[in-house]
């Protein structure tokens, strides 16, 4: 896939996904309603804090990528065949994927991925494997996003898990109109 296309798809508010690991296809969709985190709304509960830090849990940004998106895609089921691994490395190497990382110590334990364009920061997967970590690559990535200046989180759906941490749901022309002003 030619990496402009792809940025200008999500641009205009799409995004990919393909039927499962092994399919030979990518589909791409536009959510009627989109999840995004209103930066100033996130919440991560005080005992989730007390807890990464006494696990140990550290952030790193950028330092393995591909085990990032490899973890998201180890999964019984995933969305994640080897065409979106393939273009998020690319656009990774481009500068425009990122991967907020949960280490303890020298073993990655958990972590996230998205693509970056303007302010807008689409979220695209996350994995753990330690209990917890998940929360932490929640908060790192909310950490890092308003370091960075931030105007918007994308997650693309709502689910009960991220609902409890403040994720919204937002109607597609309310989106669109938040995309604009972030890109």
């Amino acid at each position: 896939m030619n990496l402009d296309w792809v940025l200008e798809a999500y641009k205009s508010g799409a995004f990919p996904m393909a039927d499962e690991r092994d399919s030979a296809e990518v589909n791409w969709y536009v959510a009627r309603k989109r999840g995004i985190f209103p930066l100033d709304r996130f919440h991560m509960p005080r005992r989730a804090l007390r807890h990464f830090r006494s696990k140990g849990f550290e952030r790193r940004v950028d330092t393995a990528f591909g085990d990032v998106i490899a973890g998201c895609a180890n999964r019984t089921t995933t969305w994640i065949n080897h065409d979106i691994e393939a273009l998020f490395n690319a656009l990774h190497e481009a500068g425009h994927a990122h991967s907020i990382e949960v280490w303890r110590g020298n073993t990655l334990v958990g972590g996230l991925y998205g693509l970056a364009i303007g302010r807008a920061f689409f979220a695209e997967s996350i994995f753990q494997t330690e209990p917890e970590a998940m929360k932490a690559a929640l908060w790192f990535t909310h950490r890092w996003l308003i370091e960075h200046g931030f105007g918007l989180w994308d997650v693309q759906f709502q689910n009960d898990f991220l609902k409890a941490f403040g994720c919204v749901e937002v109607s597609e022309s309310a989106y669109r109109a938040l995309l604009k002003t972030q890109l």
